[in-house]
């Protein structure tokens, strides 16, 4: 079958298409064939080198943490009526750009219906982080809350959690009226630019930052007194090694900033919250966005895409 490898750290053209054996299902395992692959931001970091020393990643390592399809086989221990059911899986820190994948049955999440596979990998892991992540800062009903870097699928996914769930502001920085008029429609109250200057509250409650990189620590002042700021992603690259000395600034003011990562949650609770968001989904209760489907050999194509800032949503791989 056919997958996608880093082949060198770096660029998106270090992605290479290679071949290697199909999978066999294991004891407990069912075998997927892949109809739809979620590109995610941290594939790119992946890619990138920049997280080799931290993760152990290597040259050679097949990207990708999410994908959805057709259960075709099963192996030893497992139900077999679950041969021929739609479903999604979350396959790790990799190992997702490929055609089928083995994955623990008790790990799989059976699909909606009417639920396209190219849906659900857009909600998957980014609606599950985004459910999280507001609950790790804590936020409540009638709180303000500020998403940094909200035109991707995890800024989306969050933007639309907090709307639903009562903020009374949903600010949010993007790199365009455009983009900014689409996060609108899905909840956002207040566009300000990326570097969060623009018409909003003059401070928030919550602050969940995707981005990261050089600037993290200046929203820092963008924090009401007793404000809480999440840090989910790293798409920017690593905050200052001195960012805590902005905290100490502000001391009287009572701050919190908190590293967030979907690992710390229990596997069960975190397929708990996937499925209920993948039935509200099927109920168009929840939107999904995906900015464009691509076969998985233009892979480069799609890391280059998010490199160079053009994805709104989620692009996924197609086999």
């Amino acid at each position: 079958m056919r997958a996608v490898e880093i082949r060198t750290f770096g660029a998106p053209e270090g992605l290479a298409v290679i071949d290697v054996p199909s999978p066999v299902p294991a004891e407990g395992e069912v075998l997927i064939d892949v109809e739809a692959i979620g590109v995610g931001g941290v594939d790119t970091v992946i890619r990138s080198g920049a997280l080799a020393g931290l993760g152990g990643f290597q040259e050679g390592f097949v990207p990708g943490n999410e994908v959805a399809g057709t259960v075709t086989a099963v192996g030893g221990g497992v139900d077999p009526a679950l041969a021929g059911r739609r479903v999604w899986t979350f396959t790790g820190e990799g190992g997702g750009y490929v055609e089928q994948v083995a994955a623990p049955a008790d790990r799989i999440l059976p699909l909606p219906g009417d639920l396209p596979a190219t849906d659900a990998v857009a909600i998957g892991t980014s609606g599950m982080v985004a459910h999280f992540a507001l609950a790790h800062a804590r936020f409540a009903p009638g709180e303000s809350v500020l998403v940094r870097g909200a035109a991707g699928s995890i800024g989306i996914m969050t933007v639309q959690l907090a709307a639903q769930g009562g903020a009374s502001a949903v600010a949010v920085t993007t790199s365009s009226a455009e983009r900014g008029e689409r996060l609108r429609e899905l909840g956002a109250t207040h566009v300000l630019d990326r570097s969060g200057e623009g018409a909003g509250p003059p401070g928030y409650d919550v602050v969940v930052d995707i981005v990261s990189g050089v600037d993290m620590p200046s929203f820092f002042d963008r924090l009401n007194p007793n404000g809480r700021m999440v840090l989910v992603g790293v798409v920017a690259g690593m905050p200052p090694a001195d960012f805590g000395a902005k905290l100490m600034a502000a001391f009287r003011k009572s701050l919190s900033f908190a590293a967030f990562s979907a690992d710390s949650i229990p596997e069960p609770d975190r397929r708990a919250v996937s499925a209920e968001q993948f039935g509200t989904a099927a109920r168009g209760e929840l939107r999904p966005v995906v900015h464009e489907v691509l076969p998985l050999e233009k892979a480069v194509l799609a890391h280059r895409k998010m490199d160079d800032g053009e994805v709104f949503g989620r692009i996924v791989l197609t086999p």
